[in-house]
């Protein structure tokens, strides 16, 4: 199995088009999953990726199907 690896600047990325549209796609799910496992994330990097997991257990941001 390849070891997922994140794009740089994906984390922002995700949390930017889900604060204008309020949904989660499922390749914005795939990409914090990689995020998640990076070993080398940033202190503003993990902040906005607890900021999207945060919206979706308040309800704020939907998750597509």
């Amino acid at each position: 199995m390849s070891p997922v690896k994140l794009l740089p600047g994906a984390v922002f990325e995700i949390l930017v088009s889900t604060t204008e549209t309020g949904v989660l796609t499922l390749a914005d799910r795939y990409g914090l999953m990689a995020a998640a496992m990076e070993e080398s994330l940033d202190e503003e990097e993990t902040l906005a990726l607890n900021r999207l997991i945060r919206g979706v257990v308040k309800g704020k941001v939907k998750i597509a199907q």
